[in-house]
């Protein structure tokens, strides 16, 4: 079995156009996107001590640019803020739904309280209804006064 030749201009390559894709702020492989030497070898798909023996000075490269743009790409910053701004705005919808949740659980308490009195006046209504009337008092004669 022959070990495959290295292609040290392709990786070159490939280890800028990962630096390009971290600096944009649009990384394809790395996980967090991060400026960091370690995303960068996750970007590039690279073995470690590839980039880190024989390109260097692209890791080095890539770092002082890194620190050029404070460490944070633009649009992961932008993103981190619109996150904060999301996220802020999904707890107060959580919790004007939790109080529409609880207005709705009183009104169906009241819905069926009033529910159970409506039955309960209705047969206290057909109760009512059904007693037979007496005569009054027959007359004795007398008139009252």
């Amino acid at each position: 079995m022959t070990r495959k030749n290295r292609d040290r201009v392709t990786e070159r390559d490939e280890i800028r156009a990962a630096a390009e894709c971290l600096l944009a702020g649009r990384p394809l492989r790395s996980p967090a996107g991060k400026l960091t030497g370690t995303e960068l070898i996750a970007e590039c798909v690279l073995r470690r001590d590839v980039v880190y023996g024989d390109h260097k000075e692209l890791v080095d490269e890539f770092r002082v640019r890194a620190r050029a743009q404070n460490f944070t790409p633009q649009v992961v910053q932008s993103m981190a803020e619109e996150n904060i701004v999301l996220r802020e705005t999904l707890a107060k919808i959580k919790r004007e739904l939790a109080a529409e949740r609880e207005r709705v659980h009183a009104l169906v308490r009241a819905a069926t309280e009033l529910s159970l009195e409506l039955e309960q006046t209705r047969e206290e209504l057909a109760a009512a209804q059904q007693v037979t009337r007496l005569p009054g008092p027959r007359g004795t004669g007398r008139v009252p006064g």
